[in-house]
């Protein structure tokens, strides 16, 4: 038995008016506080904290808060085109990168951890690469997630949502599991066990990853026939729902109704067409009365009488 997504509505609703602009706000104060609490913590680790390098990490800190700042504009610029769950995900996600850059950043170098020598290991650009690796685990697994979710709207049954909430489970751990040596690569020891482990989660998503497409392939509805009511020159590039085959309707300005690629209704509706007006009987000349009275009609009466001329 197939359920019909969850989240499709009608375009228009009080809910998205309301619930849209409100969710965007949240995300930029998102931002707000985080730009805020990092540049207070770095200020502080500046005032209190070593000296060595202290001018490097200041213009590298400079760098890291303009590029989040710009990350989060670009957010809150294309938040209407993504699901509402995407825009505090993403949001969540620079976030932590930005901590995360802070702390390579500041973070004392250490020479040593326990019997291993660290020296030359623990320098700028192995740091540098680490957090490249953060924000890679982090964008790499929100886009898993999307392109995941849009396989899975295509045909959604009891198996296939148990399947998908099982394997995005999976997935955020296997991110947490990456996350953490890469913050933290010298200051943690890690055992032989939890590669293990972080090896049985990929596995585990993997397989999960491909038993939505498999199960669409066997199940999911197959649009067929010609696409109607748009241009034949636009349809090879023109964006279609996330069943990846039906095209999102026409706007009044020609463009495509992205709202309708998220709600899976369109924001328009054509305008019902004109009554044709009732035809208008030609008009029926005058009859004219006779002069004569042969015609069993009256004469017509004597012209009224003149005053004399003189």
């Amino acid at each position: 038995m197939t359920v019909p997504p969850p989240d499709l509505r009608p375009a228009g609703t009080p809910e998205d008016a309301s619930t849209r602009p409100s969710l965007m706000r949240g995300a930029v104060w998102i931002a707000i506080g985080a730009l805020i609490a990092a540049a207070i913590v770095c200020v502080i680790w500046v005032l209190v904290g070593p000296g060595n390098g202290i001018v490097g990490r200041a213009f590298l800190t400079i760098l890291l808060l303009a590029a989040f700042a710009g990350a989060a504009l670009y957010d809150a610029h294309v938040a209407p085109r993504r699901p509402d769950w995407y825009v505090i995900a993403s949001m969540v996600a620079w976030v932590i990168a930005l901590l995360a850059g802070a702390l390579k950043i500041w973070m004392p170098v250490r020479d040593s951890f326990g019997d291993l020598d660290w020296s030359a290991w623990d320098n700028g650009v192995t740091r540098f690469f680490e957090f490249i690796g953060i924000v890679l685990v982090l964008r790499l697994a929100l886009l898993h997630v999307r392109l995941y979710l849009r396989a899975h709207a295509r045909h959604v049954t009891t198996f296939t949502s148990v399947v998908a909430m099982i394997t995005i489970a999976f997935l955020a751990i296997l991110a947490v599991m990456l996350l953490v040596p890469l913050m933290f690569p010298r200051e943690i020891e890690y055992a032989d066990f939890y590669w293990r482990l972080v090896i049985a989660l990929a596995i585990l998503v993997a397989v999960g990853t491909a038993l939505i497409p498999l199960v669409n392939a066997l199940n999911a509805p197959k649009t067929t026939g010609p696409r109607q009511h748009y241009p034949a020159a636009v349809q090879p590039q023109w964006p279609t729902y996330v069943d990846g085959v039906t095209p999102l309707p026409v706007l009044p300005d020609g463009t495509p109704d992205w709202n309708a690629y998220y709600t899976g209704y369109p924001s328009f509706s054509a305008p019902p067409a004109s009554t044709p007006a009732a035809p208008v009987a030609p008009p029926v000349p005058p009859v004219q009365a006779p002069t004569g009275g042969d015609s069993g009609y009256p004469p017509p009466p004597p012209l009224p009488p003149r005053p004399p001329q003189s």
